[in-house]
Parts: structure tokens; sequence; C-alpha cells
């Protein structure tokens, strides 16, 4: 019965001396999120817009839908250097509370913009207003190629527990080209043709996990102008774990969208002398091309 006391006291002398630590996270000023990432297939007859907004959360929150006051896509042609204005889309959001915007269906014309428009002539400039603040960014249509061909392989990198897929293409020789590839669940690959110009270039990609046999898995190459290259390859460095390329990455990572509030020169988005004032996310518009492969 003495050694129970014993023991008993230990304990509570031992818990007695626990303290409560207070950790001080970092407070941060909520920021703009924008995915304006829009995927165009040639072959259907508009260009898929849907562009989703959200707010960063804090350092444990998750990200949150918002919704803005306006949001345009303005499209003008270059000519010799000089823009020529061709059109301009409204969008509105999908669903109240989503932070989700497509075409205004209810506007007086049709919004949606014609297949037509995914040409690198074209010059398409984003311009939002939320809460006070104005964002815009500009970018241009990049074009891809397809993948060849899809391939199980049987080599893994570290351990057993992964799945190795081959994937082939074929570089489009007359340009200097950059590519990322989506193997979904957040994983993200780029790479450009630095070593491979105009030439089928084959490589293997590691899933860190192994799949039933019959399961299908849809892989993308999605074509990229060096901006968009630079950005993602930034985001899979800092990233770690997977995760969407317009999530709240570990390290602040500025894309192509820029705070305007300030601006007085609309040819020169970045230059209000407040660098440490941005959104986050990416404004791009690429042509993808899928393939499924079924795991045996």
């Amino acid at each position: 019965m003495k050694k129970k006391l014993f023991y008993l006291f230990v304990f509570l002398g031992f818990w007695s001396c626990e303290d409560v630590i207070q950790v001080d996270v970092p407070a941060e000023e909520q920021r703009l999120i924008v995915d304006a990432l829009l995927r165009v297939d040639l072959d259907e007859p508009y260009i898929p817009i849907e562009i989703k907004v959200s707010l960063t959360g804090g350092f444990f929150n998750e990200t949150s839908p918002t919704s803005v006051e306006s949001m345009v896509i303005i499209l003008e042609r270059i000519e010799n250097g000089n823009p020529v204005s061709t059109g301009v889309s409204n969008l509105a959001e999908k669903e109240p509370g989503t932070g989700i915007y497509v075409p205004d269906p209810n506007f007086s014309s049709d919004q949606r913009i014609g297949i037509g428009a995914a040409d690198e002539d074209i010059r398409f400039t984003l311009l939002i207003e939320h809460q006070g603040k104005r964002y815009a960014s500009q970018t241009r249509y990049v074009p891809a190629t397809a993948i060849d061909n899809l391939a199980q392989g049987t080599e893994t990198l570290f351990d057993d527990d992964e799945t190795e897929i081959i994937v082939t293409f074929t570089d489009e020789p007359d340009r200097d080209n950059f590519y990322v590839f989506d193997f979904n669940f957040g994983d993200y690959l780029v790479t450009e043709d630095e070593f491979y110009k105009g030439q089928q270039f084959e490589f293997s990609y590691f899933y860190d996990r192994t799949f039933e046999p019959g399961t299908e898995l849809e892989i993308s190459i999605l074509g990229a102008d060096r901006g968009f290259y630079n950005y993602m390859d930034q985001l899979i460095e800092q990233g770690g774990e997977p995760q969407g390329p317009f999530q709240t990455p570990v390290a602040t990572v500025r894309g192509n969208i820029f705070d305007i509030t300030d601006l007085d020169n609309m040819d020169v988005l970045d230059n209000v002398d407040q660098p440490d004032i941005f959104p986050l996310g990416y404004f791009a518009i690429v042509q993808e091309y899928r393939k499924t492969i079924t795991i045996e």
C-alpha cells in the first residue's frame, strides 16, 4: 500500500509541474486568392471560364470563399504592338457564397468567350474589385502538345509503396516550350524543353502510393509560359505535401495578379511602390491535353 501511495505522489508531482505553453502564431492580414487557371480544349466551342476567389484564413484556418464587387475579362488583339479591343466578358457568381465566377448568364448579350480567342495574338486582362481594392492581371493563350503514351512501370524510388507511370510526349520544335503536368491528387511536375527541343521525350513519374488494379488515372499536360512555369516550380518546391496550386503555400509565392488600387499606369501592372501588398494565385489560359491509364 505504501508503494502505491509513493507512486501516486510521484505521478502527481510530475503532473503538477507541467506548464501550459502559449504559442504565438504569426498574424497576417487576409489576402485574396485567385484561382484563374483556364484549361482550353480546342474541340469545345468556348473557353471554359470558371474563376474561384477566396480569402486566406490565418495560420491554422482554412481558406474561405469570398464575393467580389465586379469581375471582367477584357480581350485585346495585339497588332503591330498596339492593342485593339475585341470584346469583354462580364462574370457573375455562379451561386451566392461559392466564390466561383462564370460568364454572366443574365447579361443582355452572351458573355462566353468563343474558342477562336485561343490565339497567341490576343491579350486577356482580368480585372477584379474586392472590398474597396482593385486587382488586375494579364496573360496570353499558351498551346501545348499531346501526350503520346502512358505506360505503367515496375521500378520504385524509395520503397515498394509507389507506382511508376512512364510518360511519353513529343516537343514542338519551333518554339521554346514549358509544360506543367497534372497527375491529380494535387501532384504536379514542370519541365522545359532545353535538352529535348523538337524530340520525343520520355520520363517516369512516381506516385507515393499504390492503386487497386482497375483504377483509372487521368494525366494532363498543360502549356505554360516562363512565368507560369516558374510560379508552379516554386509552389512544388516549397509546398512540401501535395496541394493544389492555388491553395495557400508554405511560403507566400507571388503570382501574376497585382493590387492596382493606387496604380496610375496600366501598362506596368506592378509599378506600385508596395512590394508586400499583393494577392495570391495566378491567371493563365493554357491548352490542355488529357490521357487516361488503367492500373494493372
